[in-house]
C-alpha cells in the first residue's frame, strides 16, 4: 500500500495523510493519532528513502562504527569526511558500543530517517547480519569497511588482514619466538578470522605445531580479560610471543606484565594491530601492524559514492584491499642476553 492508496482507505485527502504521519503542527492532534493508527492497522510503513528520491537528497550519510575510543576509527571518520564535504554530504555518527542489539536498532532508526547511504563496521557481536540484508534488500546503498559481512554483496573496503597477520607471526618467529599465543576479540569477525588464519599459515610454514591451547577469544569486561591474560602468563609454560589482533588486548598484556614483573621483550615479545600514536610512547615501544586508516575512509566513501551517483554500478570494485604497514619497535626487540645459536631462523621478506 503506497501513501495515495491508503489516503482513500482513510477518505482523506493526500496531502492531509503525508503531513499527519509527518507529525505537522498543520494537522489536529485528534486526526494526527487516527492516521496513525490507521496506518499501523493496514501495515503501512513510509519509505523516507523514496519520498528523498521524489523531493531531494538529505545530503546525510550514516557512518556506523563499534567504538571511538580505538585510534582506529577516528582517522577513517576524517577519511570518509574529507570526501563527503568534497561531494556536498555531511555525516551522521552512530555508536554501537560493540553490542548486537543496538547494532539492530540503529539500522531500524536509519530506515526510518532520511538518509542517502550507509558506511558501517561490525559490532564483535555480529554473526547474523539480517538487519543489514533488509538494508540492502531495499536498495538502501550499503559499504561495509574493516569487520565486514562476507553474506551482503555489497562494495567492502578492507586491509591485506591475513598477508599481515603472517608477517606478524613470521616476525616473532625471526626474533626468536617458538611458543606464540593469538589473542582476539571474537572470532566471528572477519577482522579476526583473516589475521588468525594469517598466523596459522606463518607457523606451519616454519614447522612450529598449531597449539588451540594459545588461540584465545576475549569477551566481556577489561577486568576478565586480564585476568584470562594473568592465567596464561603466570603459568610456567607461558608462551614466548604474542600476537594481539586488536590494540587494546596488547595494552592488556602491558599491564599484566607489569604486574606480574615480565620483561617485554626479555620474557615475552609483544605485536599488535594498532593506529595509536601512543604505541611509540609505550614502555618498551609497541611493534605495531598499521593499517591505512585515513585511506580506508577515503576509499569508503568513494565506494558509497559511486552507488549514489549510478555510475557504471557493474564496474563498483566489490571488495578493495589496502596494504597495512609493519613498524618494528622495541616490544619484539631480539635479547643479546638469550642464545638463539640453535634456532634456524628462516629469511623472509615484508
Amino acid at each position: 500500500m503506497n501513501l495515495k492508496q491508503l489516503a482513500k482507505e482513510l477518505n482523506l485527502s493526500f496531502s492531509t495523510v503525508s503531513k499527519a504521519l509527518r507529525d505537522s503542527h498543520e494537522i489536529s492532534v485528534a486526526t494526527k493519532n487516527y492516521v496513525q493508527v490507521k496506518a499501523k492497522e493496514l501495515n503501512f510503513q513510509v519509505n523516507p528513502f523514496a519520498s528523498s528520491l521524489r523531493s531531494q537528497n538529505n545530503k546525510t550519510i550514516a557512518v556506523v562504527i563499534p567504538e571511538v575510543t580505538n585510534d582506529f576509527f577516528g582517522p577513517v571518520i576524517n577519511g570518509i569526511e574529507s570526501l563527503a564535504v568534497e561531494k556536498g554530504y555531511h555525516l551522521s555518527i552512530y555508536l554501537t558500543h560493540d553490542e548486537i542489539q543496538k547494532e539492530i536498532a540503529i539500522t531500524k532508526l536509519i530506515q526510518n530517517r532520511r538518509l542517502d547511504g550507509i558506511i558501517i563496521s561490525l559490532s564483535d557481536q555480529t554473526s547474523d547480519t539480517a538487519h543489514l540484508q533488509e538494508l540492502f534488500e531495499k536498495k538502501i546503498p550499503l559499504v561495509f569497511f574493516d569487520r565486514i559481512s562476507e553474506m551482503i554483496d555489497c562494495p567492502k573496503i578492507t586491509t591485506d588482514d591475513y598477508n599481515s597477520g603472517s608477517k606478524a607471526t613470521e616476525h616473532l618467529i625471526e626474533n626468536g619466538c617458538k611458543q606464540i599465543a593469538y589473542f582476539c576479540i571474537s572470532k566471528n569477525l572477519s577482522i579476526c578470522s583473516e589475521r588468525m588464519n594469517g598466523y596459522l599459515k606463518a607457523l606451519k610454514k616454519h614447522n612450529i605445531k598449531q597449539d588451540n591451547n594459545l588461540i584465545f577469544s576475549f569477551t566481556g569486561e577489561e577486568v576478565e580479560i586480564k585476568k584470562s591474560i594473568r592465567k596464561l602468563l603466570a603459568c610456567k609454560n607461558r608462551p614466548d610471543g604474542i600476537f594481539a589482533s586488536v590494540e587494546k588486548l596488547a595494552i592488556a598484556t602491558y599491564e599484566v606484565c607489569a604486574e606480574l614483573k615480565l620483561n617485554i621483550p626479555n620474557d615475552v615479545k609483544v605485536i599488535a594491530f594498532s593506529n595509536s600514536y601512543m604505541a611509540e610512547s609505550l614502555n618498551p615501544s609497541l611493534t605495531t601492524i598499521t593499517q591505512p586508516a585515513y585511506e580506508m575512509g577515503r576509499e569508503t566513501a568513494a565506494s558509497l559514492f559511486k552507488l549514489l551517483e549510478k555510475k557504471h554500478p557493474l564496474l563498483i570494485p566489490k571488495k578493495i584491499k589496502l596494504n597495512s604497514t609493519l613498524v618494528e619497535r622495541n616490544s619484539t626487540k631480539r635479547s643479546d642476553s638469550k642464545d638463539f645459536s640453535s634456532i634456524n631462523i628462516i629469511d623472509f621478506e615484508i
